[in-house]
């Protein structure tokens, strides 16, 4: 690690906290062209155990892997007018190639639903050929202003479902399933809560019938958009005359979805864990789950202790494929550097974790293993040790999900609120405000345009306030919704 300076904290400047983190934790870098950035080997190992599980859960449901093409002709792109109007603005245009000027330009994709939906129209001639359930792991471009490290960058990597129905009831039961499939990643995994439901009318998708989204708390209380699922109706199948024949001998408009998840849910994992002394990883998604730093004194300890280390670590690896996956050990064999200087540079790096191991703990036949997320330390008999390490690993798991869900409990407002109230908050600490609303997009505008906060969902049923708000937060006419507003990235 280039700089053991001490850490800007979370309290004095959330932004500059979470930079420091990324940058010194060596999950990214930034690149040398403007808005994007470098992914580093423990960023990116991050973003494939993201993958990995997410493509499992994509393939249980039904779903296969394609690749479609980075660029897309510009006609495409203007044949759905809500799309090209949302998107218009982020988008990259190559008008040259091969020392000549194009024909017709190419857009450098922000997303494929375009692309997509034509070569659907060349597969799908009947109803069975439905449903088309694919996926496609890819890079997107958005010509994005205002650029962060993972929360918004010019260019990122990401996954893209796309699926055509023959009915829309099986579109939106499809957009809906694959909603769940992310929280349940989200939870599961990351151990970052969230709290699902549907955009507003001014916030969903362009070209969508409906947004579904999860929401997820940082800890600074702004709201996280962690992912996205779209209804997109017959919309682009309109477009690009996706039809098939009915089973009853009719002709139809297929009915499509889209949804996704990009690496902005590796910054989102850094806002939701990270402390003062930086990154804290959830034990699945880690590429250590488990640092092993010998301590010694003289060649004949290093010795010893590095021998007791490697057994150790070929144990639990052994061990662990008794169970689902394999522990991921690493062994700091560094000269040179003091056991604090180790443990300081693993904290930083969020390793689960950290077992110290000593001639005299090898006495003991025991080690001492430190949680990462609590700091609390105990020693374990070297006889137990993989069943202790991998218990202690779920406890972890579980134990940051239990801490982000208080924390974002204890920032939600689903008390009665007055508007000055809610202005109050907003300028200050913000967090969650479930508030009634009528309906109305001017209030919608009118809260943003003043305090900055959207409403992030409609939220489900589950997660609703048992006795929801009857008056508009804005207008105090009666209330057609509860929606959760806050401040987001």
């Amino acid at each position: 690690m280039a700089d053991d300076k001490k850490l800007t904290t979370r309290a004095d400047d959330f932004s500059a906290w979470y930079n420091e983190i990324v940058l010194r934790a060596e999950l990214a870098d930034y690149s040398p062209v403007r808005g994007c950035m470098v992914i580093r080997p423990d960023g990116y190992g991050i973003w494939e155990r993201m993958q990995r599980a997410l493509d499992d859960k994509f393939k249980e449901t039904g779903h296969r892997n394609a690749y479609f093409p980075l660029f897309i002709p510009e006609s495409f792109l203007k044949k759905e007018a809500e799309h090209v109007e949302g998107f218009a603005p982020e988008t990259a245009v190559v008008t040259h190639g091969g020392g000549k000027k194009l024909e017709e330009p190419l857009i450098i994709r922000p997303t494929s639903e375009t692309i997509i939906y034509h070569m659907f129209a060349k597969w799908v001639q009947s109803y069975r050929d439905l449903p088309l359930l694919i996926n496609q792991w890819a890079n997107v471009v958005r010509w994005e202003m205002r650029t962060r490290l993972f929360l918004r960058t010019l260019e990122f990597l990401w996954q893209e479902g796309h699926t055509a129905h023959a009915t829309h009831g099986e579109a939106e039961e499809e957009a809906r399933r694959m909603l769940g499939v992310y929280r349940d990643f989200m939870e599961s995994h990351m151990a970052m809560p969230v709290i699902t439901g549907q955009k507003s009318n001014a916030e969903r998708f362009a070209g969508a019938l409906k947004t579904y989204s999860c929401e997820a708390m940082m800890q600074d209380n702004k709201a996280l958009q962690a992912g996205t699922s779209h209804d997109l109706g017959q919309n682009f199948s309109k477009a690009f005359d996706l039809k098939f024949q009915t089973e009853a001998g009719g002709e139809d408009f297929a009915w499509n979805t889209s949804w996704g998840v990009s690496t902005r849910l590796v910054g989102g994992l850094v806002m939701t864990h990270g402390d003062d002394s930086g990154l804290r990883i959830p034990p699945l998604l880690a590429p250590t789950e488990i640092v092993i730093v010998p301590i010694y004194r003289s060649d004949e300890e290093r010795s010893k202790v590095l021998e007791a280390a490697d057994r150790i670590a070929a144990n639990l690896k052994a061990w662990d494929r008794r169970a689902p996956g394999r522990l991921r050990v690493h062994i700091d064999r560094r000269d040179g550097i003091k056991p604090g200087a180790k443990y300081y540079e693993w904290e930083m790096r969020g390793v689960p974790v950290r077992m110290e191991l000593g001639p005299r703990d090898l006495d003991k036949n025991q080690a001492v293993l430190v949680r990462r997320d609590t700091r609390e330390k105990a020693p374990v008999s070297l006889n137990t040790l993989g069943e202790d390490v991998a218990d202690l690993l779920r406890r972890i798991q579980r134990d940051m999900l239990t801490v982000a869900r208080e924390r974002r409990e204890s920032n939600s407002t689903r008390t009665p609120i007055t508007y000055d109230n809610f202005r109050q908050l907003m300028e200050g600490p913000g967090g969650f405000v479930y508030a009634g609303w009528c309906g109305g997009e001017a209030c919608e505008q009118e809260i943003k345009d003043d305090t900055k906060a959207t409403i992030r969902v409609l939220p489900d049923e589950e997660f609703c306030s048992a006795e929801p708000a009857a008056t508009c937060l804005k207008c105090g006419r009666p209330s057609l919704a509860e929606a959760v507003w806050a401040k987001a990235y």
